[in-house]
């Protein structure tokens, strides 16, 4: 027979009280149950989530679940039907969500935001996303509270948020604060409900018809040349930044650096992909250009203006990493980047007589390693309505994977 479980968020309570008495068990924090009224041993406090799991596995009778907000977003809805779907029908009446209600108090839309969960999950992943898009919620948890956010955006040069810090929402002791990230990462914070990470043109995006990340705007990626300001076409040419970024595999709540990097054509590019970005340029002119390639295409690239490897000491732990210059440098600035960054490190090289030394110092790292010259001719008009093939410099593109790490398979390598 099947048996209903109702999970409520904690403010409809008082609507549903007759429910609520005749629930064989009521599960939900201290303050829900005491609001609900709930005592007895059909009271059963949510500490641990496997005792309560258990408990309403034992039940014969129906089953109230109280819960903050709307317990279908990264709620204990997910958990619930992980473990009862099959058995019991869950009705699910949700409140309103700390991510709305937190938008709400500053009377901003939030279908163009993008929403990520620290719970029980890798801090790294909420950190990213603040630091690659604009208009951000991030559940918090320890780890990855206000300070922790405030001190990943503070980390990254010439990047622009404002952070919100909503706590106790809908209840006596609601609070909405905005900061500096400087001004959250130099205080210590009770439990909070949300953060709001917010860029400029974060007011009011544009209306999408899928919510959260939109992905890269049209286009695709590996851009024609035409697309970055550039001096004396030194950037990585389409074809070659097209497998770069293949081997590269940029994604949301990663951070990528691009080093020697040039136009930054790389880094705008894992930027569109929905990457956290930091380029690395020793000339200022260089500097001036990413930061002018990255306005154009509407994405938050980080620019350090400095030379490698001295300039890589204080950034944020990269999980890729793009070698795109280097000189004599180039073999300490791939065993630094072997020894930090977590999945991979991808480096391209004119010159035949550095290649050695890149492989040998990704596989003194312990790292898979691999590589492909590549050559391309493209498509060139001749006279008389005749085309030939018009040959680029060839390039060597090498890359190494960390053992462990998910390669480009999908498999652990």
């Amino acid at each position: 027979m099947t048996r209903r479980i109702l999970v409520l968020g904690a403010e409809l309570a008082p609507a549903y009280a007759a429910e609520i008495a005749a629930a064989a068990v009521v599960v939900g924090a201290r303050r829900h149950l005491d609001a609900a009224g709930v005592d007895g041993q059909r009271r059963l406090v949510l500490g641990p989530l496997a005792p309560a799991l258990d408990a309403v596995e034992r039940s014969d009778g129906p089953v109230v679940v109280l819960a903050s907000g709307d317990p279908g977003f990264f709620g204990i809805v997910r958990k619930l039907a992980e473990r009862f779907g099959g058995e019991r029908e869950l009705d699910v009446r949700p409140g309103v969500g700390s991510v709305a209600a937190a938008f709400a108090r500053l009377g901003l839309a939030w279908e163009d935001a993008v929403v990520v969960s620290a719970h029980g999950r890798d801090p790294r992943v909420a950190l990213n996303v603040c630091r690659a898009q604009r208009k951000v919620a991030v559940l918090t948890a320890p780890g990855a509270g206000p300070a922790e956010i405030g001190a990943a955006l503070a980390a990254m040069p010439g990047l622009r948020r404002r952070l919100v810090v909503a706590s106790g929402l809908g209840t006596g002791r609601e609070s909405v604060e905005e900061l500096t990230p400087e001004q959250a990462a130099a205080r210590d914070w009770p439990d909070v409900n949300v953060v709001l990470s917010l860029g400029d043109g974060a007011g009011v995006g544009p209306m999408r018809s899928v919510a959260g990340w939109a992905g890269p705007p049209g286009g695709g990626w590996a851009l024609p040349e035409e697309a970055f300001a550039h001096r004396d076409a030194m950037l990585t040419k389409a074809e070659v930044r097209a497998l770069v970024l293949a081997r590269l595999g940029p994604r949301p709540g990663e951070l990528v650096w691009d080093v020697g990097a040039g136009s930054g054509s790389v880094a705008v590019e894992c930027a569109r992909l929905g990457a956290a970005a930091v380029a690395v340029e020793k000339a200022a002119d260089g500097v001036a250009r990413i930061r002018a390639n990255a306005a154009a295409h509407g994405v938050d690239v980080a620019v350090v203006h400095g030379a490698a490897p001295e300039a890589l000491a204080r950034l944020p732990e990269p999980d890729a990493v793009f070698v795109g210059g280097g000189g004599a440098d180039l073999p300490g600035i791939v065993r630094l980047a072997a020894g930090r960054a977590r999945r991979t490190v991808v480096v391209t090289l004119a010159a035949l007589d550095r290649v050695p030394a890149v492989r040998a110092e990704l596989a003194a790292a312990g790292w898979s390693v691999d590589g492909v010259l590549l050559q391309a001719s493209r498509l060139a008009p001749l006279p008389g309505d005749v085309t030939r093939l018009a040959a680029a410099n060839p390039v060597f593109v090498l890359w190494g994977v960390r053992p462990g790490t998910v390669g480009l398979s999908g498999e652990a390598e």
